[in-house]
């Protein structure tokens, strides 16, 4: 077969794989919810700032919302300005960035060796990537924005000053206004260690950090052109929120999920499943850089491991921060297993293929034994057929376990692909009967159409905002605040989370109540509340 027919070939299947992936993403829309707290609460600030007819200071019930900046916002109320406000558009502004990360990978191949398109398969047989595609989170945008910065850091080492520029200016700015100053840990480390990797840089290399600084400078711009206007009208607090507490604050003492520095490297063979524990790649890396210096993959390493170091130091750690830089991974992963010399063994195949049987087994023994502590609830009503499926699917991996590296590869993408697909079709809608916040909020959208106030007692997440359609905050209450709130508004109701289902009747039981989460989502009457729990009186 000739470079060109078998390049051809690989247009073709790649593009299978994708349709394959819309599919799913499709498929989600009928299949689950938007899942709380995060996609119910990124949907609601947009829906809150559409109420509002404010586009430049995000709100969230009611209040300004200074967590994250406002791209994923518009991009959602891009869509209902052209389509109307409706679920199904933010659910897939997700897998529509995962498609725009394609591109952007094969003109990164380009411009670092002239690939053959393997990257993409890489990308989207992660399982860490796989499982963001159809989800509303900022992670996938955000690696979209750095993949386009980093286009500009190659441009500009090419020598073509203008467009490394702007592509590295527009990367950044998006990517501050998609995540936050966080995209600069993303970029910078692999762009200032640049005369490393690229060594014809080592004689210029004052020009070259002046360019990077005109690149920043313009990512700055574009940035500032919203902080600055949305600093000056969201007040003081929120001012101070988007320009300190979301960069400074966060990397020395982060509000939440705090970890240590090590948090990443026990977690780094699921992340990268079924790749890190895919010994054909081990050995593909061991020969690339046993030989002289590349470019190409001394670049790649840089980005890879600076941002994965950057990020171990940082307080807040999830392994979500990582996702922007999977695509770094599958392409060195494909500029190794493209230059792979050492014939395939059998063998090599058996540690993703005892991965990809792992899950529905563990899923099958929480079916059989949901009394386990710890156990979810929905594990008892997950069918056996899709468990079934998959354990028995996976030894076909084995069929190309003695084909060329770029073959087997393509099979474990497929194969993360259809675990995906059968765990959405098979598993998902066990789980959504206990997540889902779809009842809820056709109840509260009831109430708050007859008028009646709402409540929440303690932490609320905007999880019915925009599921309900609600126009109105709900109102959030500490204990002491409960027994005022009931009198000022005798036909008020009053939202709680418990861990048990209330059992009382008459006057002493909730209006409403639904499991929602591993806990018990109830709707009261303020009189019924104040009997059934005293010390709230």
């Amino acid at each position: 077969m000739s470079a060109a027919s078998g390049r051809a070939a690989g247009d073709r299947g790649l593009a299978l794989l994708l349709a394959g992936w819309g599919l799913i993403a499709l498929g989600s829309l009928w299949l689950r919810p938007l899942w709380p707290v995060d996609e119910t609460r990124y949907a609601s600030v947009a829906w809150d700032m559409w109420l509002r007819g404010d586009f430049l200071v995000p709100y969230v019930n009611g209040e300004p919302y200074p967590h994250k900046p406002p791209l994923l916002f518009w991009l959602i109320q891009l869509g209902w300005a052209a389509f109307g406000v409706n679920d199904w558009w933010p659910r897939l502004v997700g897998p529509l960035c995962a498609l725009a990360a394609v591109p952007l990978l094969l003109r990164i191949e380009r411009l670092l060796r002239g690939g053959r398109g393997a990257s993409p398969w890489i990308l989207f047989g992660t399982l860490l990537f796989a499982g963001f595609v159809t989800l509303t989170m900022f992670d996938l945008l955000l690696a979209d924005c750095v993949l386009a910065a980093m286009i500009g850091v190659l441009e500009l080492s090419g020598g073509e000053r203008r467009a490394g520029i702007l592509w590295l200016g527009a990367g950044i700015g998006l990517g501050v206004l998609a995540k936050g100053p966080v995209v600069l840990l993303h970029v910078l480390p692999a762009a200032l260690a640049a005369p490393w990797w690229a060594s014809r840089l080592r004689a210029r290399a004052l020009r070259w950090y002046a360019d990077l600084g005109l690149g920043v400078l313009l990512g700055a711009a574009i940035a500032l052109a919203w902080a600055v206007p949305a600093g000056l009208a969201g007040g003081e607090a929120y001012r101070r929120a988007i320009f300190w507490g979301q960069t400074a604050g966060r990397v020395a003492d982060s509000f939440a999920h705090r970890e240590p520095w090590w948090y990443y490297a026990p977690l780094l063979p699921l992340i990268l499943f079924p790749w890190l524990v895919w010994p054909r790649l081990w050995k593909a890396l061991r020969e690339l850089f046993a030989g002289p210096p590349d470019p190409a993959a001394r670049f790649l390493l840089a980005w890879l491991l600076l941002a994965l170091a950057g990020f171990s130091l940082v307080s807040g750690k999830q392994a979500k921060y990582l996702v922007p830089e999977l695509p770094a991974f599958a392409l060195l992963a494909a500029l190794a297993l493209e230059r792979a010399r050492s014939a395939p063994r059998r063998w090599e195949m058996l540690l993703p293929l005892a991965g990809f049987v792992a899950l529905p087994a563990f899923l099958y023994y929480l079916r059989q034994a949901p009394g386990v502590p710890g156990a979810a609830h929905w594990a008892a009503s997950i069918p056996r057929w899709p468990l079934a499926l998959a354990a028995l699917g996976a030894p076909l991996l084995l069929a190309v376990a003695a084909r060329p590296a770029l073959e087997q590869l393509r099979a474990l993408a497929v194969a993360m692909l259809l675990a995906i697909a059968v765990l959405l079709v098979g598993v998902v809608p066990a789980v959504v009967p206990y997540a889902d916040p779809r009842p809820a909020a056709a109840v509260l959208g009831r109430l708050e159409r007859g008028h009646v106030p709402l409540a929440h007692l303690g932490k609320y997440h905007a999880q019915y905002n925009f599921v309900g359609r609600l126009r109105v905050p709900i109102e959030i209450l500490d204990p002491p605040e409960v027994a005022a709130w009931v009198a000022a508004h005798p036909g008020g109701r009053v939202l709680t989370v418990e861990r048990r289902r209330q059992a009382g009747e008459g006057s002493a039981a909730p209006e409403y109540q639904v499991p929602f989460r591993g806990a018990w989502l109830q709707i009261w009457r303020g009189p019924a509340l104040l009997m059934a729990r005293p010390e709230l009186r």
